[in-house]
């Protein structure tokens, strides 16, 4: 079987994401990526033109799972409940239980790696970036919607600002898990949220 080199394409894309959590991306130099994936330096540029090149193809990558986890999640939630407030409790919840998993911190998320140096970056780059952001807001923000529309909240409520509120809180919490060496950090933040959204819309 003709081998493609998609597996050591992956092996250096791994290496580079480890690298840049551990170091930021200005850290991480190609060298460095070379010798953490155990490759040639001429295999690296086989499948990479450049650094900027492999930045690319990492944040691509990243963005597609996590659009894929949003939706898929959000799928799974309207498939289990009709209720909208529902829904999104169980959205959460899914998440929560996913984080209940960890046994240590997570290594962080690459758009907050990103976001914390811009400047390294081209336009196209950080605008997936945005991008990703957005689909969360938009996602969400829908099922709050539909949420509202069906349950008053009882305080007045920015729809847009509560909808980012989980952004915010997978970014902050994965911060401070990492810096408290507290795994279960992530998931008590998330009970939280889960907690505010009950309290925030009538549940009778």
């Amino acid at each position: 079987m003709p081998r493609d080199g998609s597996a050591t394409r992956t092996t250096i894309m791994n290496a580079a994401e480890a690298l840049i959590f551990e170091r930021g991306f200005a850290g991480a130099p190609i060298d460095a990526i070379i010798g953490r994936a155990e490759i040639t330096k001429g295999t690296f540029f086989h499948h990479f033109a450049s650094k900027q090149d492999l930045a690319r193809s990492l944040i691509d990558r990243w963005a597609l799972a996590d659009a894929q986890q949003l939706e898929n999640k959000m799928t799974r939630a309207e498939r289990l409940a009709r209720d909208p407030l529902q829904q999104l409790l169980l959205f959460v919840g899914f998440f929560v239980e996913q984080a209940e998993e960890l046994v240590e911190p997570e290594p962080g998320c690459l758009f907050g790696a990103y976001c914390y140096q811009a400047g390294l970056f081209d336009e196209r780059t950080m605008q997936v970036v945005e991008d990703a952001m957005r689909l969360w807001r938009d996602r969400l923000r829908a099922k709050l919607d539909e949420v509202y529309a069906a349950r008053p909240p009882r305080l007045e409520t920015d729809l847009d600002s509560l909808a980012d509120g989980i952004t915010v809180l997978f970014e902050g919490s994965f911060i401070v898990s990492r810096m408290l060496n507290e795994p279960d950090l992530v998931a008590g933040q998330l009970r939280h949220y889960r907690n505010y959204l009950e309290l925030l819309f009538d549940t009778e």
